[in-house]
């Protein structure tokens, strides 16, 4: 079975305001920096057979930060990118409340299935995380291994593990630059 060490990335501006980030890009602030920073030294010591990284500036600058004086190349992944949330992104909660109250609503009673327009349910997401991180453990057999990824993908794999409701995903975000340790099989599916 291989040890998935699964790390958000760490704080962005966008995180202290509230905003949606999804698919936006947007970088570390300096918090964001010193949260990693203080990661990488309790990791040192760990030993990882690979690392993956969502493509994502502030998933890739926690995976950099993270590897500073390691030997190991970061693979990126398409699919270790955070949810698409479509006309969401960038607006904070408050704002998408007063803009989008209907369809906040029914995402809400069914996120499974309901997504705003030109984005992603959390079926999906789970379902290319899944794939993502069965060919990761597929490659990796009984090896320890450092995903750098987002708080919905990673709550979507805690959930689906789990048994828990996908429902439930926003109860099971990690902190910015807090591991989770999960055991994968590679031939893990979705209920």
């Amino acid at each position: 079975m291989t040890e998935l060490w699964l790390i958000r990335h760490g704080q962005t501006d966008w995180n202290t305001e509230g905003r949606i980030q999804g698919s936006i890009d947007q970088p570390l602030n300096e918090c964001g920096i010193d949260q990693v920073k203080k990661l990488a030294a309790k990791l040192n010591g760990n030993e990882f057979a690979a690392v993956y990284s969502s493509p994502a500036i502030r998933a890739f600058q926690t995976a950099a930060i993270l590897m500073e004086g390691r030997d190991i190349q970061i693979q990126c992944d398409d699919r270790l990118k955070e949810i698409n949330l479509g006309i969401w992104e960038g607006l904070t909660w408050q704002e998408v409340k007063k803009e989008y109250p209907e369809l906040l609503r029914k995402r809400e009673a069914d996120p499974e299935r309901v997504a705003p327009p030109g984005s992603e349910n959390f079926r999906e997401l789970a379902e290319r995380m899944i794939a993502a991180v069965n060919d990761i453990a597929a490659a990796h057999p009984d090896e320890r291994v450092l995903v750098v990824s987002h708080g919905m993908t990673i709550a979507s794999l805690i959930c689906t593990i789990h048994g828990i409701p996908l429902k439930q995903a926003y109860d099971h975000v990690p902190n910015n630059a807090t591991p989770v340790v999960l055991p994968w099989k590679s031939n893990f599916t979705i209920g």
